[in-house]
């Protein structure tokens, strides 16, 4: 009963020893005797030849790179980014009285967005203007004041030189014996008195003077509520800052803005701003001025220039921002959408491999295997660029023989034998 497993098994293991041991002899009997085999079947179904001292050779194929001068641009994504948005808001409170603007319409700069409902405000100007004759008017009178306190200071310092001339009469003619202790007395008191109408005569020109500076601190006081009721009459229109779009409704017809409460939302999309973050390994390649292009998701590329590389890197992700400013005439680029920015580098020499070519050795280094005088030499290298003709790598001489099939089967020092593969034009 247990014969037909056994049988089974017996033609699996037939089988299995077939495809592993005999795979050659079985491809030959299977393939038809007109075809060609390609490169990369003969590397792969030859088996290892013995060379002249007893080894075995691989058979691999290789391709003839010479290397080319590329631009090492450094590859970010990003986006895009509106040169200026802001929300433009009230600085008065009112009514608004003006029909509402939709979003998507443009605005041109100084147009009015909202226009708010002016209340008393023109009256509030109008009385300021009026008050500004009355205080210019009280500069004059207030200047007519001073030359009489000042002739009131001469006649008070005519009295005081007067009260000296008696004072100093009586106190000679009393040193003589021929006048009394209080005519002298009297002179004296006369001279007190002469000095206190003089120091009260300085104070009234002191206060005339300060009549006229306090009238023309009146007048400047009522110009400047003029200058506030105008300003206040100014801020009843909320007025772009800038030609853009807008991105909301301005606010409806009716609705009470207070200082400080939204109008609208205005952007700007021309020229448009690519962000994107460098790391700080490339950030050195980056340089302001310097030619930049972009690929965005609906394939469309556009080209500018960088103008602004932060000189601070992000604390969480130690990158650094760039910014590149691109024309945007038809205002067909929208903000936040996604970019590869590609900003030109230096040139270096380089080398385009397949994909599959690349391997890595023990130490799990990326790297090319060679074929150097019939044997295998693996060379590390640095990806410099990803395309979809293969990808640009760094790191080999001028000329190499790069193995592009059958180096997983080769480590350094293998003999090979080598059929070359022709490049791509």
């Amino acid at each position: 009963m247990r014969l037909f497993p056994i049988l089974i098994a017996i033609i699996v293991a037939f089988a299995l020893y077939l495809l592993v041991f005999e795979r050659d002899r079985l491809l030959n009997f299977a393939a038809d005797d007109s075809a060609v085999p390609t490169l990369e079947e003969i590397a792969e179904t030859a088996p290892p030849e013995p060379d002249a001292s007893g080894g075995r050779v691989v058979h691999v194929v290789a391709l003839q790179s010479q290397a080319s001068q590329i631009d090492s641009a450094v590859v970010l994504r990003g986006r895009t980014e509106a040169a200026r948005q802001i929300e433009v808001r009230a600085e008065t409170s009112g009514l608004v009285q003006s029909e509402p603007l939709r979003k998507g319409a443009t605005v041109e700069q100084g147009q009015i967005m909202c226009e708010i409902d002016p209340g008393t405000r023109l009256t509030a100007l109008a009385e300021a203007e009026a008050r500004v004759p009355e205080a210019q008017a009280r500069i004059p009178e207030a200047a007519a004041r001073v030359p009489e306190a000042e002739g009131r200071l001469a006649e008070a310092e005519a009295r005081l030189e007067e009260a000296l001339i008696n004072d100093n009469a009586a106190r000679t003619l009393a040193q003589d014996g021929f006048a009394s202790d209080t005519r002298v007395a009297s002179t004296r008191a006369a001279v007190s008195a002469a000095r206190a109408g003089v120091d009260a005569a300085k104070a009234g020109v002191e206060s005339a003077k300060a009549g006229i500076e306090a009238a023309q601190a009146g007048v400047q006081s009522v110009i400047a509520t003029v200058a506030t009721a105008r300003k206040e009459i100014e801020r009843l229109d909320v007025r772009a800052p800038f030609s853009g779009l807008l991105e909301t409704d301005t606010a409806e017809l009716g609705a009470l803005l207070q200082p400080g409460a939204p109008c609208a939302t205005i952007i700007q999309l021309n020229p448009i701003k690519l962000v994107g973050f460098v790391p700080e390994a490339e950030v050195a390649k980056v340089t302001i001025g310097t030619m930049a292009g972009a690929r965005l998701v609906s394939g469309r590329e556009v080209a500018g220039k960088v103008t602004f590389l932060s000189r601070s890197s992000d604390p969480e992700t130690r990158t650094f921002r760039v910014e590149v400013q691109v024309p945007n005439d038809d205002l067909s680029i929208r903000d936040g959408q996604t970019a590869e920015i590609l900003i030109s580098a230096a040139g270096k020499s380089a080398h385009l491999v397949p994909g599959s070519a690349l391997t890595l050795n023990d130490d799990g280094a990326l790297g090319v295997r060679l074929a150097v005088d019939n044997k295998a030499r693996f060379a590390p290298v640095t990806i410099l660029r990803d395309t979809v003709d293969g990808i640009w790598v760094d790191g080999l001489d001028a000329q190499a023989d790069i193995i592009v099939t059958g180096q997983e089967y080769v480590t350094d020092g293998v003999d090979i034998e080598v059929t070359y593969k022709e490049a791509k034009g």
